[in-house]
């Protein structure tokens, strides 16, 4: 997003934007963004014309709140502020295993996945994944993480059927070398998808509703292997 947009946004949420509608005219929105009242009206039509704000004219004075495509943009500026000052390159979520559907075996044991994932993270997966809910105190740290680069796992096609391509981050859970697997399709937004050569809840003892920290590791990765988080 333009720079100019990005301000005026964070100065349009300052002002409580985000969750309401704030009246506000072009002149006060010029003081705040130290700009003539004519520059401000026309930022707020080129915000308009982004989708990024939608505006009601009452009959009195002109009121403007974000959309969501704005909040959105919004929020990859804020993870992007934390990346640079709070995050190191190794992020723990904390969490609890849980069930899944029973078809994480069926998709990682196919062998264009399998191949890919020992040409880029050097293992071959145990079939199956681990499945973590993830604390709520944590979802930002994972959403932040999906915004980072990983490994991709191309998609592909077999029998008429359509594979999904996966970002993939090297991770630690108890000291064993792993990895979360995100599907570009994820209906998820608070669950993660482990997986390892060896079976985890085997080796590690652990069932569902135990507690375990899952250490992600964000160092970065050598051009041909990265793409920028998960859209």
């Amino acid at each position: 997003m333009d720079e100019k947009f990005a301000f005026a946004l964070r100065k349009i949420a300052l002002l409580g934007g985000i969750n309401n509608y704030v009246a506000v005219s072009s002149r006060e929105l010029g003081i705040a963004l130290d700009m003539s009242q004519q520059s401000a009206s026309k930022r707020i039509l080129e915000l308009l014309d982004e989708k990024y704000l939608i505006r009601d004219i009452g009959a009195r004075r002109q009121r403007i709140k974000i959309t969501e495509t704005g909040v959105d943009e919004l929020k990859k500026e804020y993870n992007e502020y934390r990346r640079i000052f709070e995050l190191t390159n190794n992020v723990t979520l904390h969490g609890k295993i849980a069930s899944g559907m029973g078809e994480g075996g069926y998709y990682i044991t196919q062998k264009q996945y399998m191949d890919q994932f020992f040409n880029k993270l050097r293992f071959r997966p145990f079939e199956g994944t681990l499945n973590v809910k993830v604390a709520k105190e944590d979802l930002d740290r994972l959403e932040v993480i999906k915004s980072m680069p990983g490994y991709i796992i191309d998609g592909f096609e077999k029998d008429g059927r359509t594979f999904g391509r996966v970002i993939a981050y090297r991770a630690k859970i108890h000291n064993l070398d792993c990895a979360i697997v995100v599907p570009e399709r994820s209906h998820y937004e608070d669950m993660l998808e482990l997986v390892c050569k060896f079976h985890l809840r085997r080796t590690l003892s652990i069932g569902d509703g135990d507690n375990v920290e899952v250490v992600v590791d964000l160092s970065p990765l050598s051009s041909e292997d990265h793409v920028t988080g998960v859209p």
